[in-house]
Parts: structure tokens; sequence; C-alpha cells
């Protein structure tokens, strides 16, 4: 009898289809990503509770009793869970696939309405009088009204901001006195921002209605940008020009992650400031959850691109710093800046030709050349004629292009890079990243040149040289014996050498 009762009681309702729609939103719902995957405990507990409460109402009815209001139950958690399998399929499975996405708020009325009829359903078949319900609850309503006024006023504030979609989720806004925050949430009372110090705002929705709320980094049809200003000054007298070109260049060159690459990076002169020279680096971020760390990465930037270029940060002319410096300090530190500039030329061999006096004379035309961590210190296919020798820091030497480029050596100190490019001006042929912050010191063209236009033997012997680690290289490859290596040794050296003598206008044969 139980079973027959069970049996009736089941499939008299909706357990039949409610079971495998439950099954068949589970196995949908698994395949979503793991952000956009709805909860399914509420959907599997109300089924479960919809079955036990038929199971007991057939327990009940066996035994002689009344299991009207087991029944009632059953049909209520029945429906309750037709209502969250349909809301699931239609908002978080259907809709999204065919590209339409509910504000959260309308979802949530959606719901809400098809509660309030399953609550009249169940109602009815409870047997309850639904006039008396709707007096009372029209005078409650209009006692709630005037004690819920500002909260009210936040649910009408959530439903405009979300059916206007003027803020949305993932959108940075500002509010004035507080800081910046990213939309994690719009519910009914309030929106949730989180910002950069992990942080996160609970802003009631009515104040967003009625105050100026700012939005960051939105154009019309464009990707989200924001722009950023870092200021620095330097020295009155030093030329505009050379200041924008050389942190132009710098950070041209070398974009900082994070720092879009449209717009472009500008350098501007803003004119003078506390007999300084006041100067901004305006850029574009494309995340804007890195804000700081990025003005950061710039202004070291603008740093070592000025070191570059022989200038310097400076500070304002009222701060007066006290140094005890006389002519004795001045030469011990000019002495040691020397002895470091002979060090660096000592550990070039092509350099080993020189005496001292030439080396002394090519020490003081070496420029200094700082790089911060991750700049490009010279790039595959460029046209230069510096040779670099690093005193400080570890470099990483790579070829390809930059998204596939790999890495085929690392230097370190004391060893030197860019020879041929700057004894036959050819471009370079690797790019060289700095791994670490990396002191070197730059030798060009125009400063060689007046060693071997005094000396042309100079570059007999520098063509001898590159002539050996040339051949030795391609011996070592492939294996070729000792007549094949003099006569490789004898056409690379003639081509060396005229390379040489012309890059740098030499006579003679």
């Amino acid at each position: 009898m139980f079973l027959d009762l069970w049996s009736n009681y089941t499939f008299d309702g909706r357990l039949p289809w409610l079971v495998p729609a439950l099954a068949v939103v589970y196995v949908l719902v698994q395949r979503l990503a793991a952000p956009r995957r709805p909860r399914l405990r509420l959907h599997v507990t109300l089924v479960a509770l919809a079955i036990v409460s038929t199971t007991i109402a057939a327990v009940v009815a066996t035994a002689g009793y009344a299991a009207r209001q087991y029944l009632v139950a059953a049909f209520a958690f029945e429906l309750f869970a037709a209502i969250a399998l349909t809301a699931t399929a239609a908002f978080h499975l259907i809709l999204p696939r065919i590209g339409l996405t509910l504000p959260r708020i309308l979802t949530d009325i959606l719901a809400g309405v098809a509660v309030i009829i399953a609550l009249i359903a169940i109602g009815q078949r409870a047997g309850l009088s639904l006039a008396g319900l709707i007096t009372t609850s029209a005078v409650l309503t209009a006692v709630l009204g005037f004690a819920l006024q500002d909260t009210l006023g936040n649910m009408m504030g959530g439903i405009a901001l979300q059916l206007d979609n003027s803020i949305k989720v993932g959108d940075w806004i500002t509010l004035p006195g507080m800081p910046p925050g990213r939309v994690t949430e719009i519910r009914w009372r309030y929106t949730a921002l989180e910002t950069v110090a992990w942080t996160t705002v609970i802003v009631p929705n009515s104040m967003l209605m009625k105050g100026q709320v700012t939005v960051l980094g939105r154009r019309h049809g464009q990707p989200v940008r924001l722009r950023r200003d870092v200021d620095f000054h330097v020295e009155l007298g030093t030329p505009p020009n050379d200041v924008i070109e050389a942190v132009r260049a710098a950070l041209h060159a070398n974009p900082v992650a994070r720092m879009a690459t449209e717009p472009p990076v500008q350098v501007l002169y803003f004119g003078f400031k506390d007999s300084l020279a006041w100067y901004r680096v305006r850029y574009w971020l494309d995340d804007l959850a890195v804000d700081d760390p990025t003005d950061a990465e710039v202004r070291t930037r603008v740093y070592y691109a000025l070191r570059r270029a022989g200038l310097s940060f400076t500070i304002p002319a009222q701060a007066v710093l006290l140094t005890a410096r006389d002519e004795a300090h001045e030469r011990r530190v000019a002495d040691a800046e020397t002895a470091r500039r002979l060090d660096a030329i000592a550990g070039v061999d092509l350099l080993a030709i020189l005496g001292d006096e030439e080396r002394r004379r090519l020490a003081a035309r070496l420029h200094f050349a700082p790089f911060a961590r991750g700049e490009a210190m010279t790039r595959e296919g460029d046209s230069d004629d510096g040779l670099y020798m690093i005193v400080e820091g570890e470099a990483s030497v790579r070829i390809g292009d930059r998204a596939a480029s790999y890495e085929v050596a690392r230097l370190h100190a004391g060893q030197f890079f860019g020879e041929m490019s700057l004894l036959t001006g050819e471009k370079r042929s690797a790019t060289v990243i700095a791994h670490t912050d990396v002191v070197t010191y730059r030798l060009d063209k125009h400063a060689f040149e007046e060693l071997v236009t005094h000396r042309p033997e100079i570059a007999d012997a520098v063509a001898d040289l590159l002539t050996e680690r040339k051949v030795r290289l391609e011996a070592a490859r492939e294996n070729a014996d000792e007549a094949t290596r003099a006569r490789r040794r004898q056409s690379t050296k003639q081509d060396i050498l005229g390379r040489i003598k012309g890059f740098f206008n030499l006579s003679g044969s």
C-alpha cells in the first residue's frame, strides 16, 4: 500500500521530470568556466526535500492519518525547485549562449515574481484566504513604505543602475572623497567596490544616483585606458629638446609593462617651478589595478635615460645640501672613475694593441650608460655603432622576434658586446636585455675613429682578432682542416678589414 501511495503522490506531482531536469542542468553547468559557474546546492536541497516530503506523506497516509500538510510541503518544494532550475537554465545557460546577459537585479525581480506566484498557488492549495492577506499587506506596505524610505531608495537606485547600464560590473569608478575602486557587485541595496588597497567599499545605491560618479578608463568605442602623469625636474639650463628626446626615445624603445602603445607616450615641457625645469611623462595605463607600481617603473626608466644622456634629476633651489669636498677629494673621485674605465677597456681584447696613453684618451671618451632591469640595451636589426662594456650587472642575449625570442647567452661584468657594430657599422645581430640593473661604458664610432685615424695599424690588428675568432667558430662547426682554415683566414680578413676601412674612411690597402 505504501508503494502505491508513494507512486501516486510522486507521479501526480512534478518529481518525474524534476530529477532528470536537475541532472541535465548539473551536467551543463559543470561545462561552464569556474567564475561563471552557479552553485546548485539549493536546487539539490529543494528536490531532496520534495522527495522526502512525498515519502513522509505516503508513510503517514499508510498509517491512516491525514497527509495533506505533507503533500502541500512537497508541492511547495517542487515549485521552488522548478523555479530555481528554470532560472539557472535561462539566465546562466540559454541567454548567455545567444549573447544576451540580463542585469542581476532584473533576474532577481523575475525570480521574485515567480516565487510570489508560487506562494499564491501554495496558499490556495493549503486553503488560505487571500483576501484577508491582501488587505493586511496593503496596510503593512503603507507603514513599511514610510519606515524604509532609504532602503527603498537604494533598491530603486540599484534597479536604475542595472537597467540604464551606466555603471557595470568591472568598471573602475571614483566618488568624491573616496579612492578609486572596481565594481564587483551591484545588489539591491548597495554597490561593492574593490580598491587597489585590498579593501571593499560598500556604497549605498542612492549615493550613486544622487552624486557625481566618474567612470575611469571608459571612452566609447575605445579599449580601457587611463591617462597617467609622472613629473620630474632637471636643471634649468638643460636644453629641453635634449631632455625630451632622451626620455621619449627610452620609453618608446622599451615600453613599460602595462603602458599602452596607443595613444603613444608623451614627454612634455611644462615650464619653470622653484628654479627648476619641470617636465612630465604622460602615458596611458591599460591595467587600472596597477597604477602606482607602473608610475614607479616609469620614474626608474626616466632616471636611467637621463643618466645615459649625462643628465640627472635635480631638487628645488631652496634645498641646501652640504658636502665636504676639497681638491683632494675631487681628485680621488676622478682617479677612481678613470681606473674603473681603464679596467673596462682592459677587458676588451680588441683594444689590447692600444698603449697606455691611448687607453687614457679613450677612457675619457667613454659614455656612462646605465640600464634598468628589463630595458633593451640593443635590439636585433637596429643600426647602432656602439660597443658596450659591462662593469656591473647581468644581461640576456636573445634572438628572434620580440614575442618569440629566446635566450642564447648571458653576459656578466667584465664582458662586452657590439664590436661588429662599432667596427663595421653592421646592424645588431641580437637583442640584449638588462636582466638586472646594468652599468656599462659605451664606446662609440667617433671616439674610436680618432684612434684608427692616427694609427691605421690598429684597424689591421683588430681585423686579425675578428678574423681569427670567426674562422675558429666556423671551423668548429664544420670540422674544417688547417688548409681550409688558412684559405678562409685570408679571405675573411680582407673582407673584415675592407669593411672597417670603409666604415672609418681609411685610405690604403
